[in-house]
């Protein structure tokens, strides 16, 4: 096996360790804070179900392509016990291996809102169990990028933690609006929760930017790489779908400016309701591709 398929099978498995974070982290901020009841919606917990396996599964798989990819060995190996015993002494198989427990500590709090629904996203334990291992994921994530090769790590560090705290906020609520209140199309909880969430979009989005760029001029360290890097082509095509993004969900906020309230009078009537539901899919289709980008920016260098 070459070396490009070794990175390239490690890079998907970030790319579904990202997707996993945003799903399960951005979720559970969106039941905790905006949506109690969703903590009773079979759509709702699927989503959460979803981001804890992709993020579980994501979290192994890196650690054994991780090994993979620097010993240039075959897939077939991706669990060869004498490989993840090497992984494990380093830096990155330490610390992703922390990842994989705070994933099982999450496995505890999606357990305990699947038992006990509405109870638990309303209670302060759950909550703060939520939170904890929200800090722990990505915190962990964050420890094995380039924010900490930078010459001002802590600075780095922080943009990154804010930089994937926002995405996981903004990415989870699309998920928990496209999956969970949407189709349901209860005129009470779109009145709720869709403003709510539209607030907590914009915040995440500038959030995002704000951090993002702190973070890209502390990794490139030259507004110059970013034409002449592979890392700073691979961040422009990042950026330029993330505006198309941005535009679209303009659009979004524009729908529920003008037309929720109509929504909202007409019993969440479908035809009224589907425009933003179109929306705020192709946002969360677009996203998926700023996910991948996020990958292969973790594994390329910034002086190349």
């Amino acid at each position: 096996m070459d070396l490009t398929s070794a990175k390239a099978l490690y890079v998907l498995a970030r790319c579904v360790d990202y997707a996993g974070m945003a799903l399960f982290i951005g979720g559970l901020f969106f039941l905790a804070l905006l949506w109690p009841g969703g903590g009773e919606q079979r759509r709702a917990r699927g989503v959460l179900v979803t981001g804890w396996i992709l993020g579980l599964a994501g979290t192994i798989a890196g650690l054994g392509l991780q090994g993979v990819w620097v010993t240039q060995r075959s897939p077939a190996d991706l669990f060869d016990p004498d490989l993840l015993g090497q992984v494990l002494t380093s830096q990155f198989g330490r610390i992703w291996f922390s990842k994989a427990l705070l994933w099982v500590l999450g496995g505890v709090v999606l357990a305990d809102l699947l038992q006990r629904g509405r109870r638990a996203a309303t209670s302060t334990a759950w909550r703060v169990g939520a939170g904890a291992v929200s800090i722990g994921l990505l915190r962990t994530t964050g420890l094995t990028g380039h924010s900490a090769e930078s010459a001002h790590p802590l600075l780095s560090q922080l943009a990154d933690f804010g930089h994937l705290a926002g995405i996981c906020a903004w990415i989870g609520g699309l998920a928990m609006l496209l999956f969970g209140v949407l189709p349901r199309r209860e005129p009470g909880e779109l009145a709720a929760v869709v403003p709510r969430y539209s607030k907590l979009a914009m915040a995440s989005v500038l959030l995002v930017i704000v951090a993002g760029s702190v973070l890209a001029l502390q990794t490139l360290g030259d507004v110059g790489r970013l034409f002449t890097t592979g890392y700073g082509r691979v961040l422009l095509v990042k950026l330029a779908v993330l505006a198309v993004v941005l535009l679209i969900a303009q659009g979004s906020k524009s729908w529920v400016a003008r037309r929720l309230d109509f929504a909202v009078v007409l019993r969440g009537d479908a035809a009224t309701v589907r425009p933003f539901v179109y929306s705020v899919a192709a946002e969360t289709t677009l996203v998926v591709v700023v996910l991948f980008a996020a990958s292969l920016l973790v594994t390329a260098s910034p002086g190349r």
